[in-house]
């Protein structure tokens, strides 16, 4: 698929935010910027982590694009896209989660901290490795790793409502399933944080996405942008939520800019650093843990006391994260993606 800028524009704003919010919840040093900046820690501390919004709508949006080609084939074709998703996530997951324990068993020769990973056993791991954790009950090896076990339960779920739907040779009924299947999140699994191990929890946000997707590609777009805000709207009407809100307007930002089949008028020298950042973004996701645990190591060792030092080594850390995202991803990520691209399973 062709680079929109506006996705990658949304990547990066997302990214960034999710990584000063762990920034700013985790480690002795959030709590010098704390005491140093208390409104602005406050924010990234209670509204940054809201940007998970963008890419649960990013994540639906770009799997209908990927999805609706393959589904009107066999449940062959099924089970290898959701192998393919499994390993595009979880091979560089693997590798980053290696450099999180690496960094950890460091910081824990100078520094005592509930945030800090113990040593992981054989059955913590392999929860990773499956990307379970959560389901049971295993303490995560890096901050936000739920995210990528939600993902691939998204992802799987949508697939499976497209291919049912698309069974006939029509895309409709797998709309309205899909569609169905949003307004029983919104209004049901949404408003119950038992269920936020799971998928349905975050399908409402997911699906936005995927049905701004498919309008994108329709005849009717602002028909179905139109529908989309309506059950959009009736979901907040009935129980307001600040992140609903936010996904709805991604949903619908994404979904006018395709019809109108406009790009951000950026500068092309903009234009390529904001691609850059985006195309790095799940890499930066995934390294900006092992960094924030090296440099509170590196201010235990230097001065503990000085909160001047600790938002110092904050932005060197901030900055060094973005650093070695691009450096994950060219040499670790992009190659596994392009060895994915062309594998076939047996």
């Amino acid at each position: 698929m062709q680079r929109q800028t506006l996705v990658d524009a949304l990547k990066c704003i997302g990214s960034q935010l999710i990584v000063l919010h762990h920034f700013s919840a985790y480690s002795p040093l959030s709590e010098a910027l704390h005491r140093l900046a208390p409104a602005l820690a406050g924010w990234l501390y209670d509204y940054a982590r809201m940007a998970v919004q963008i890419f649960l709508v990013l994540g639906g949006y770009l799997a209908m694009q990927a999805l609706v080609p393959a589904m009107r084939r066999d449940a062959a074709m099924l089970g290898r896209a959701l192998l393919l998703r499994y390993l595009r996530l979880a091979l560089p997951l693997l590798a980053a989660l290696a450099l999180a324990v690496l960094a950890a068993l460091l910081a824990r020769q100078v520094l005592a901290a509930d945030f800090i990973p113990a040593a992981p056993g054989w059955g913590q791991a392999l929860a990773h490795a499956l990307l379970l954790q959560d389901v049971v009950d295993a303490e995560a090896l890096s901050a936000g790793v739920w995210y990528v076990a939600i993902d691939l339960q998204l992802y799987a779920l949508l697939a499976l409502l497209l291919w049912l739907g698309q069974r006939g040779g029509r895309p409709a009924p797998a709309l309205w399933l899909t569609a169905g299947l949003m307004l029983l999140s919104l209004l049901v699994f949404n408003r119950d944080a038992r269920w936020d191990d799971w998928g349905l929890y975050f399908f409402g946000s997911y699906a936005l996405g995927a049905l701004a997707g498919w309008a994108a590609r329709s005849s009717q777009a602002l028909r179905w942008l139109t529908l989309l805000a309506a059950l959009g709207l009736l979901a907040l009407g009935l129980d307001w939520r600040v992140r609903i809100a936010l996904a709805l307007g991604v949903a619908l930002l994404l979904g006018l800019a395709a019809v109108s089949r406009r790009e951000l008028p950026l500068p092309a020298r903009l234009q390529s650093k904001v691609q850059a950042l985006g195309r790095t973004s799940y890499a930066l996701f995934l390294v900006h843990f092992a960094v924030l645990l090296l440099v509170n190591a590196l201010h235990a060792l230097l001065a503990p006391q000085s909160s001047g030092l600790a938002v110092l080594l904050l932005g060197l850390g901030w900055a060094g994260s973005v650093a070695l995202a691009f450096v994950f991803e060219r040499r670790i990520e992009a190659p596994l993606n392009l060895r994915l691209r062309s594998w076939r399973p047996v």
